[in-house]
């Protein structure tokens, strides 16, 4: 009675890569409802041909994902600096010129360990407050520039846009 499960392949975090086979078994729980795949677009097509739910868990693959590997969506970190620009990305329609827009602020987001880029990102923004602990750090002075400028050339898309 535990209610539905989504499982999270990450192993760039974890340092462990659930196998195919793995997630195969795991599918026929009566409780999982997909998984958040980070193995990339390949293996997300894969489990899609097997009637598994797959969730990106790569911002920079995740449009491509929705509409030419068969996602359903993606567990996101840019979509908190970016909401409505991920909403339009992972809609019915295909939005390539809007997802190679984003790319390099994804890029940017993504430059340290998460959460620091999407913390300094909302601190930015003036959606949270600059509060940080070891080992996690706001980025440099140079980083929060290059943010900046990036964040200012996507817009009024930015959370917090005025």
């Amino acid at each position: 009675d535990m209610g539905p499960a989504m499982i999270y392949n990450v192993p760039p975090r974890t340092g462990q890569d659930i196998t195919t086979e793995i997630m195969e078994s795991l599918a026929v729980h009566e409780n999982f409802i997909g998984v958040k795949e980070c193995m990339g677009n390949e293996r997300i097509a894969y489990y899609t041909s097997k009637g598994i739910k797959c969730w990106s868990g790569n911002d920079d693959e995740a449009h491509d994902a929705r509409h030419q590997a068969g996602a359903v969506g993606v567990v996101s970190v840019a979509s908190n600096v970016i909401p409505s620009i991920f909403s339009k990305l992972m809609g019915a329609k295909a939005q390539p010129e809007l997802n190679e827009k984003v790319q390099d602020l994804i890029s940017w987001l993504f430059a340290e360990p998460n959460p620091i880029g999407v913390n300094t990102a909302l601190c930015m923004t003036g959606q949270v407050k600059p509060v940080y602990r070891l080992p996690y750090m706001p980025y440099n002075k140079q980083m929060r520039e290059e943010g900046y400028k990036l964040m200012k050339e996507i817009g009024e898309d930015i959370v917090g846009h005025e």
